[in-house]
């Protein structure tokens, strides 16, 4: 009779400790420390057989000299969606394991029924895909399929291999069977290994099926990409052992309320970790998006506390407008509130405008958001929100064809940003005028650039160049028209 062993295991780290705990030694968090039955099995259990299965189509492992080592040339795999194959630097490698997280309803799903569309449609022919559903039933993976392809060129399905199942074993039997060049799992907390004792979506569960997938894709030569889940603490599956075991980590971020979805890299070892792809939700499923900046409204009039700021993710530029609100708070209890910004910035660049622009915020609730539901995370938008904070505060709108960069330091100066042509390119294609950037930098900006080394200065400038507007006869005629349709 094989021999029982009582171990606890923390649900959010994975630590093992010998007896149970209130709070976990490891992560610090409290009641998250369960039992753990191990069971000794036989030596020839089902992982030796599934190894056995998969090594018939590997090679020998043997150790070789570091200079006998030829580089080999890394095939990638074709998504057929370009937003896709630009955030994973040119198209799936073969072998490697692709992890994409995001919150529930924000479609991953979707985007993984058209990498599978697509995957077929795009490379030579022959070319299959197997799409192992956990979640749904395969009736349901036609309909997403039969909405969604109506997008693609070549209106066919395909290729394209549907397997509604959880158990791990019955998914590597198909693959063998099938042999696919992309094995998409759908997700990977309902996939199971029988020998495990857990149920599924556990931290044991979770990590011992994505190392058997990870070395299945290695034995195999084909691309593997898993689909996972984000916690309330905003965590891939649950505990984060799950990152170091891919290759790739892709986060499809964005408000479902609205349209517009970002998928972001987190960790890229066959590339860069700074491009983001951006989709639009239709009714046919994700769109692609070229130009971030199609979603400013042109004719929109001037606001107090608005500004557009050229932000860069990789090899792009985005435009985008950053909003602040400033209103009447408690002092002690005022408000401080950040949607698509870094939040922890924002109490910064607020300390830094009430020391060294002299105003007064600390009785003031504060809220900045993005249009859009893009987040900014570099450092260049801080001059961007300064300038926002600031004329929300004052009330006075500045014009609608100047726009803001620069990184903001904690003794008030605007330092220099990266690729500051290119940004200034990028704004002045889509007719903006006039361009605020760091004095160190006004020259490489050209003529129209305006530079500023401190944001004492911030005052003066936006007072120069505020337009304040009170009756109906100093609207444009774009306003006069939204003005007439609104009464």
């Amino acid at each position: 009779m094989a021999k029982q062993k009582a171990t606890f295991c923390c649900t959010e780290c994975g630590a093992m400790t010998p007896t149970w705990m209130g709070k976990c030694s490891h992560c610090g968090v409290w009641d998250s420390i369960v039992e753990k039955i191990e069971i000794a099995k036989e030596p020839h259990c089902a992982s030796a057989a599934f190894a056995q299965t998969v090594d018939e189509f590997g090679g020998s492992a043997e150790a070789i000299e570091l200079l006998a080592i030829e580089a080999p040339n890394v095939g990638r795999l074709q998504t057929g969606i370009g937003e896709l194959d630009r955030v994973l630097g040119g198209g799936l490698v073969v072998g490697s394991v692709v992890l994409i997280g995001g919150d529930p309803g924000i479609g991953k799903s979707t985007l993984m029924m058209q990498a599978a569309i697509g995957a077929v449609q795009a490379n030579d022919e022959g070319t299959n895909v197997l799409y192992a559903t956990s979640e749904e039933s395969a009736f349901q993976c036609k309909l997403r399929g039969e909405r969604v392809v109506e997008s693609f060129k070549d209106g066919s399905l395909e290729g394209v291999y549907v397997l509604s199942d959880t158990d791990l074993e019955r998914i590597t039997a198909q693959v063998v069977k099938i042999r696919p060049k992309l094995l998409i799992i759908d997700s990977i907390q309902m996939v199971y290994r029988k020998d495990v004792d857990s149920t599924p979506g556990s931290v044991s569960q979770i990590k011992r099926c994505c190392l058997e997938l990870v070395y299945l894709a290695r034995k195999l030569d084909m691309a593997v990409m898993i689909v996972g889940h984000v916690t309330k603490e905003g965590q891939l599956a649950g505990p984060r052992v799950l990152e170091h075991l891919v290759d790739v980590v892709l986060n499809f971020e964005g408000d479902r309320h609205y349209a517009l979805r970002g998928l972001r890299g987190a960790k890229n070892r066959f590339g860069t970790t700074l491009e983001i792809g951006l989709f639009e939700m239709g009714q046919k499923g994700l769109v692609e998006v070229n130009d971030a900046a199609a979603y400013l409204d042109p004719e929109a009039p001037p606001r107090a506390g608005a500004i557009v700021c050229p932000a860069l993710h990789g090899s792009r530029c985005l435009l985008i407008e950053v909003q602040a609100l400033v209103a009447q708070g408690t002092i002690g209890q005022a408000r401080r509130r950040s949607n698509g910004l870094d939040g922890a910035r924002l109490p910064m660049l607020i300390a830094a405008l009430e020391r060294h622009a002299g105003i007064e915020l600390n009785d003031q609730d504060i809220y900045t958001s993005t249009v859009g539901g893009l987040k900014l995370i570099e450092p260049g938008v801080d001059l961007a929100v300064c300038v926002a904070l600031m004329s929300g505060s004052m009330g006075l709108a500045l014009p609608s064809n100047i726009c803001v960069i620069g990184e903001v330091g904690l003794g008030g100066e605007i330092r220099s940003v990266p690729q500051i042509e290119q940004r200034v390119v990028q704004a002045r294609r889509r007719g903006y005028k006039k361009m605020l950037v760091p004095i160190t930098q006004q020259k490489l900006g050209g003529s129209g650039c305006a530079g500023m080394a401190s944001i004492a200065e911030l005052e003066g400038f936006i007072k120069k160049n505020a337009i304040i507007r009170t009756s109906q006869k100093q609207l444009s005629d774009g306003e006069k028209r939204r003005f007439v349709e609104w009464l």
